[in-house]
């Protein structure tokens, strides 16, 4: 950065307002509190937006197995949940080492959820860029498809962690 003071603002999607800090590296006037910058009126870039590079790309190929994720829950009862069930209560995502996996993540709430799944990564349905972690806007469904090549028992959860630590969580588990 070149010297000055810089606002450095961060802006939740879906929400107004936003975030403010300021960077300070020489001499000048602090921004005011209700500085704007012009970027934050842009466009958003989805992940949907975005296609992927082929030499990184998922290799084309048939779907063994399918999986819904219906994300439910509210603030109401600050109860969020897979498939109508908290953690640890959910069931398992079952695979099979080498299999190609399709989730299904059915937001059917009205927040935001931010769905990650450890230990593997996974190509959206459109665009097929690679990532470990999709937002799923409320109402909304997004389709991944990941490659089974890291047994063990791996989290998926939302990454709003506050959303995981009241239920909506589960695993991916390999069967022998």
């Amino acid at each position: 950065m070149k010297d000055g003071v810089f606002p450095l603002a961060a802006s939740a999607e879906g929400k107004s307002g936003h975030g403010l800090a300021v960077v300070r590296t020489g001499s000048g006037r602090t921004p005011p509190p209700d500085v704007r910058p012009s970027q934050l009126d842009r466009r958003v870039l989805l992940g949907t937006d975005l296609t992927v590079r082929e030499e990184v790309a998922l290799a084309d190929r048939r779907v063994d197995r399918e999986h819904d994720l219906v994300l439910g829950g509210s603030m109401a009862r600050y109860r969020w949940t897979i498939n109508g069930a908290a953690f640890p209560d959910s069931d398992p995502l079952t695979v099979r080492q080498g299999e190609r996996v399709r989730l299904h993540f059915q937001n059917r709430s009205m927040m935001f959820h931010p769905m990650h799944l450890h230990g593997h990564t996974f190509g959206l349905q459109v665009g097929g860029a690679r990532k470990d972690t999709v937002i799923v806007r409320p109402m909304q469904t997004v389709n991944v498809d990941l490659d089974a090549d890291n047994p063990g028992q791996w989290a998926t959860h939302c990454h709003n962690i506050y959303h995981a630590e009241a239920g909506m969580m589960t695993t991916l588990s390999y069967e022998t």
